[in-house]
């Protein structure tokens, strides 16, 4: 019974607790006891905390037994990115300067959640202060891909990822700023949303930069649908928030006709593993199947990765630079060079960054004029080895920095655009690869309707990874 609740989606347990057939403390209990069996294997939840997701639990049974509303959620465990702030829960942003860092108040997304009925049961991995697309990080160590538990899971929402991979969550929370919702959704076999900005509203001190966002994951679009439908709410705090949009309904379309864009490759801008073009070009098939006009081609992505780098070095500086000059001891190589770029760049190079962002996105509105989506790969490569902190050379290409092999991310990032990671098949090796469906400007469920119709095409979510035996 345990396993069998563990693997149904979430939009059927929600509706089997609301109609009362299973408690929500029953199917706390069943994800406790998968989390109990497979989590070792993968080290994707870091921080437990069953009693407090009792509570939480008991009293959405007794909303349901008084004739409330549990909320949209009702009772879905779930654990939070530990990137995220967490009354009372351990919160160590991977570092091991907050690795007894224990907050006074919860983010903004965890009561959101929790008002729309879920039940936080911990926390997930993220490699040090979400640095990198590999999760891993001295407080925790390593997160495993369960498709191969020699293999990467990405990053930065790994921990998340790999937790629903393995059935110990129905959904999840991950951030997004080049790709840490995408990529370890395509490692494994997930979906990862990185909605409009502002859709999904969070705090951060600069609240105008829109360069990161926060939204869900789920093993299936609809799940990932009904958990956006639950963050998606206007935040008056919040400058880039968004007006309110149900997700849960709408999401069947008839994509006869319409006018699709497809590279494997960004149009040979990019390099990419020729595992993963194969993923990328059999997926046409499929969109051919649900009535797409697909057509070869791709944008002109010029400028986007000066753009990208630029901000991303000047975020980080901002972030860290006081904690390296205390605890430069504490930080991994990568974060350091990355805050050093930061600290030596101009206002003229962030000004020059945002104009290439700006010239960038007004290619992409033109070409997305002719054609409504664009499908690329997720990630250049398929999951790599657990023990390489990243990739360093694609084909016969070297990466300049530890972030390039993520350029097939990135480059999305930095047009602002809303851009999904879904299944799309498998390598010979049987890894997952996902393919990225990026859509208009803000038209974030026209993305989830074009997802849902590849999901059901392909049905390539339902392949779930051969580890461990039922608990």
């Amino acid at each position: 019974m345990s396993m069998d609740l563990c693997s149904r989606s979430a939009v059927e347990l929600c509706s089997l607790v609301r109609q009362r057939q299973v408690s929500a403390v029953e199917l706390l209990q069943a994800h406790l006891n998968r989390i109990e069996h497979v989590n070792p294997l993968v080290n994707a939840i870091v921080t437990l905390v069953p009693e407090h997701a009792f509570r939480l639990a008991k009293q959405i049974d007794k909303r349901i037994a008084q004739g409330n509303d549990p909320g949209i959620l009702a009772g879905l465990p779930i654990a939070h990115k530990d990137l995220v702030e967490t009354r009372g829960i351990r919160t160590t942003f991977g570092s091991r300067i907050f690795a007894e860092n224990f907050p006074d108040k919860d983010d903004l997304i965890v009561e959101r959640i929790v008002q729309a009925g879920g039940v936080t049961l911990g926390k997930t991995n993220t490699p040090e202060w979400g640095a990198g697309s590999q999760t891993f990080n001295e407080v925790f160590g390593r997160t495993r891909n369960p498709y191969d538990i020699a293999k990467t899971c990405g990053g930065s929402s790994g921990g998340a990822a790999v937790a629903l991979a393995s059935r110990m969550l129905p959904i999840a929370d991950g951030g997004d700023l080049g790709g840490s919702l995408r990529n370890p959704a395509g490692f494994c076999n997930v979906v990862g949303f990185r909605t409009s900005a502002g859709r999904v509203p969070y705090m951060q001190t600069n609240g105008w930069f829109s360069l990161p966002v926060i939204g869900p994951m789920a093993r299936t679009v609809q799940d990932c649908a009904l958990f956006l439908t639950a963050i998606a709410r206007p935040a008056t705090s919040v400058p880039l928030s968004l007006p309110f949009q149900d997700f849960t309904s709408g999401l069947q379309r008839d994509f006869t006709n319409v006018r699709i864009a497809v590279s494997k490759d960004f149009g040979g801008q990019l390099p990419v593993d020729p595992a993963v073009q194969k993923v990328i070009t059999d997926s046409i098939v499929a969109l051919h199947t649900i009535g797409c006009d697909v057509h070869e081609v791709c944008p002109d992505f010029s400028g986007a990765d000066e753009a990208f780098k630029t901000l991303r070095a000047w975020s980080m500086a901002n972030k860290h630079r006081d904690n390296i000059r205390k605890h430069r001891d504490l930080f991994k190589d990568t974060i350091i060079w990355n805050v050093e770029q930061g600290m030596n760049l101009t206002g003229k190079d962030v000004y020059q960054a945002e104009q290439q962002r700006t010239g960038l996105f007004q290619r992409l509105q033109s070409f997305l004029q002719e054609y409504e989506f664009l499908i690329l790969p997720v990630s250049q490569v398929p999951p790599f080895d657990i023990d390489l902190e990243y990739v360093t050379r694609i084909g016969n290409v070297d990466m300049e920095t530890y972030i390039d092999w993520m350029k097939s991310c990135y480059y999305i990032s930095v047009t602002g655009l809303p851009a999904i990671s879904v299944p799309g098949g498998f390598t010979e090796a049987g890894l997952p690869v996902g393919i990225q469906i990026v859509g208009r400007h803000q038209e974030d469920l026209a993305v989830l309707q074009l997802a849902q119709a590849f999901e059901s095409e392909t049905g390539y979510w339902r392949i779930s990874p051969k580890m461990g035996s039922q608990p």
